[in-house]
């Protein structure tokens, strides 16, 4: 597979778009289908991936329901925290703007995640404490092994829960968000 041929999941657009939602940071965000300018690395990816400021991260607001309190959003390409604090970056870029708009309860979708540099834990805790004082919580699905090995070497366990649900694609949002809720009750209550 060619990084341009992965495109965010789109079977969910005529629910939600991000571009046309004005709660979101991507509103009123244009995309051109034909010119390629945005990559991982030197390879271009899809023009539907958003970029908001990390190097060789992207992502794509797939739902945010604000009556439920969650957001769904798929991630593609290099998660490095340890050189480009890219979860510096989506902490004060994407998510505090979406927990401001009431969204505690997050779904990041990481197939296409293809590495993770870890760093310290510090914007995970925080994240976690902003959204678990709201009954809140961080689930990742679909993490490739050797990324989720990095990802518990330093604990971030404590923080975002990783779970499988290889046919997530088959789900109606709602039916996804309610199937990961359950999970996470059963986790958290623990």
């Amino acid at each position: 597979m060619i990084m341009y041929d992965i495109e965010p999941f789109y079977n969910w657009r005529h629910l939600y778009i991000a571009e046309e939602d004005e709660f979101s940071i991507f509103y009123g965000r244009q995309h051109d289908e034909f010119h390629f300018t945005q990559t991982v690395y030197n390879y271009y990816i899809h023009p539907q991936w958003d970029s908001f400021g990390a190097a060789n991260l992207y992502l794509k607001v797939l739902f945010a329901d604000y009556d439920y309190n969650y957001a769904i959003i798929e991630m593609m390409g290099e998660w490095n925290d340890c050189i480009e604090n890219d979860i510096m970056t989506l902490k004060r870029q994407v998510i505090d703007h979406m927990i401001a708009r009431g969204i505690y309860k997050f779904i990041l979708i990481t197939e296409n995640v293809f590495n993770f540099h870890a760093s310290d834990d510090c914007y995970y805790q925080e994240w976690w404490e902003d959204v678990q004082e709201k009954g809140g919580w961080i689930a990742v699905l679909n993490m490739p092994e050797y990324v989720a090995q990095e990802f518990n070497r330093i604990h971030l366990y404590q923080y975002i829960h990783l779970l499988e649900q290889n046919n997530w694609r088959t789900f109606q949002p709602q039916h996804l968000f309610h199937f990961v809720d359950n999970q996470m009750i059963k986790m958290l209550s623990r």
